[in-house]
């Protein structure tokens, strides 16, 4: 019976990168990292190009697959920087699932959230460009963390409350962490070291 080596890396994603390896439209995508993985390595699920983060890379598609797959409920957790210092009500708004967001062509009633006001994690690396500072108006920084995966889902649940997102960093899936990393980092894991982060219980 032959046993095959799959390859398992954990990437911080920067900004401005889109979340693909093949060519698009001249963007600049994970093949301008110069990550030095194998070719037939890809992206578990996505972040937009204006979205920071954990990506989970593999050639393991059964891993792939169950990663993805809803019925896990993987928890997701984002560091958001908001424009305006948000209130307890938008707050307790995310918390408790109230938002409408337009998922395509239909609405969508968010789940609940885990939702906290944080101060500006010291962890994070700078965002290359820089957000654009505007002196007459503050920002505020949550911790969100969701089951879903909608399309830009915490942008437009932050927008639904009033307090646009300037700045997304997907920082852990489940136990697995990008705290640490510089922007652009790569490292490698074993299947067993992803799987121990991810699939704390079948819920």
């Amino acid at each position: 019976m032959i046993f095959m080596a799959f390859d398992y890396y954990v990437l911080y994603k920067p900004f401005g990168v889109m979340c693909q390896f093949s060519p698009i439209d001249g963007k600049k995508t994970l093949a301008d990292l110069e990550l030095g993985v194998k070719n037939d390595v890809y992206p578990v699920g996505r972040l937009d190009e204006d979205s920071e983060g954990l990506i989970i890379l593999t050639n393991d598609k059964k891993l792939t697959d169950q990663i993805l797959n809803p019925i896990y409920r993987h928890n997701r957790t984002y560091l958001v920087q908001l424009e305006g210092d948000i209130s307890l009500d938008a707050i307790k708004k995310l918390q408790n699932g109230e938002i409408i967001i337009k998922v395509k062509d239909n609405l969508h009633l968010t789940q609940s959230a885990d939702v906290e006001k944080i101060i500006e994690p010291k962890f994070l690396p700078a965002r290359n460009p820089p957000i654009r500072f505007r002196a007459n108006i503050p920002t505020s920084w949550i911790s969100l963390t969701i089951t879903e995966g909608k399309n830009r889902q915490v942008r437009k649940m932050s927008a639904a409350v009033g307090f646009p997102t300037l700045r997304l960093v997907r920082s852990s899936i489940e136990k697995l962490t990008i705290e640490g990393y510089q922007s652009g980092e790569i490292r490698t894991f074993s299947q067993k070291q992803i799987k121990e982060s991810i699939f704390l219980q079948q819920r």
